[in-house]
């Protein structure tokens, strides 16, 4: 059965690898969720990049919202995003552009900055840069996709016949002017900057100039999402991911997030339990009726079009489960700034 939410809701999957998992399990187990997640209504499913990080299985985002794409067949699929300074932008417009010909009308291409990894492992893509050139990739990449002859000859094949919703990614007003100054769509991290959201999403209004491609302005935010039947359930439910949150910046080595009994046989400090609340409080991580009002808080707040959840838990059921309360949750919350239809298009 298919819930209309009010606010449109997409996810974002970093494809979380689990201690008693693997990599291989987690990708088919995203595989097989984009389709539930589509009969729920949701509009987008996109894919992190992250590289030489055993418990984010997800170092080929356009290699799996191929495979998410041929899954499903209303979904938008994409990425969340490609990390362009890592890549040639020739080389991202043939492959999106080739999805995009694949699954016209489908395919959206999210754009980040960040290395996605370590130093060590960013020298070993060959990173261009550290992002200073981040805004000229960028429009060099849109040109691939451009109907007119490229400069110097060079065609992206087949990225001339059509292209991929592009995106721009961040998590500072410095992001926002960006992509209000290209025109483009701009998605907000609420999940690593949730006391910039309402700033930065302003300031990407109030610079945003109409591109060929986009008339107005046009805002997504990630959140951080568990939803179940209580609040000390979802907190349950989410312990494994923010016990990792923990171990990330505390063990020399991070391989895959916690199973659900050693979260729960975790003796919590102090300092633990402040941090877990500090990281909790402004996401979306409760009950249904907590995160209704969570969520409407939030959207009134930023005045953004879309909420994109990332959910992170042990278990296929228990994360469908989240997605179904909250487009539950979500189907009387009012839309931002631009409306559901314009949301949608």
């Amino acid at each position: 059965m298919t819930t209309a939410p009010g606010i449109p809701l997409s996810v974002l999957d970093v494809v979380p690898v689990f201690e008693d998992g693997s990599a291989t399990a987690a990708l088919h187990d995203t595989v097989a969720l984009a389709p539930r997640v589509e009969a729920l209504g949701y509009l987008r499913y996109w894919v992190a990049e992250h590289h030489n990080t055993p418990s984010l299985a997800t170092s080929a985002p356009g290699i799996l919202a191929g495979r998410l794409a041929a899954a499903t067949s209303t979904l938008r699929v994409g990425s969340g995003g490609v990390l362009l300074p890592n890549h040639a932008p020739l080389v991202v417009a043939e492959q999106f552009g080739t999805l995009e010909a694949l699954h016209p009308g489908r395919v959206d291409l999210g754009l980040g900055r960040a290395p996605g990894t370590d130093p060590f492992t960013a020298r070993a893509l060959r990173r261009s840069s550290h992002g200073e050139d981040f805004l000229a990739q960028i429009e060099e990449l849109d040109g691939y996709f451009a109907p007119a002859d490229p400069a110097d000859g060079i065609v992206a094949v087949p990225a001339a016949d059509g292209r991929p919703q592009l995106w721009m990614l961040g998590s500072s007003p410095a992001s926002a002017e960006a992509a209000a100054a290209l025109g483009l769509p701009y998605a907000f991290a609420h999940q690593i900057a949730p006391h910039a959201s309402a700033a930065a999403l302003a300031r990407y209004r109030e610079a945003f100039r109409p591109s060929p491609y986009l008339d107005r302005p046009r805002t997504l935010i990630s959140v951080l999402t568990t939803v179940a039947d209580s609040d000390e359930a979802a907190r349950t439910t989410a312990a494994p991911y923010l016990l990792g949150k923990i171990q990330m910046r505390t063990r020399p080595r991070f391989d895959a997030f916690p199973t659900p009994r050693a979260a729960a046989d975790h003796p919590w400090s102090p300092a633990e339990l402040r941090f877990l609340d500090d990281l909790v409080e402004p996401q979306l991580i409760g009950s249904p009726h907590t995160v209704r009002t969570g969520l409407a808080a939030l959207v009134e707040a930023t005045g953004t079009d879309e909420v994109m959840a990332l959910t992170v838990v042990h278990g296929q059921d228990e994360r469908l489960r989240s997605f179904e309360l909250l487009a539950e949750a979500a189907a009387d919350v009012p839309t931002g700034t631009a409306g559901n239809a314009a949301a949608r298009r």
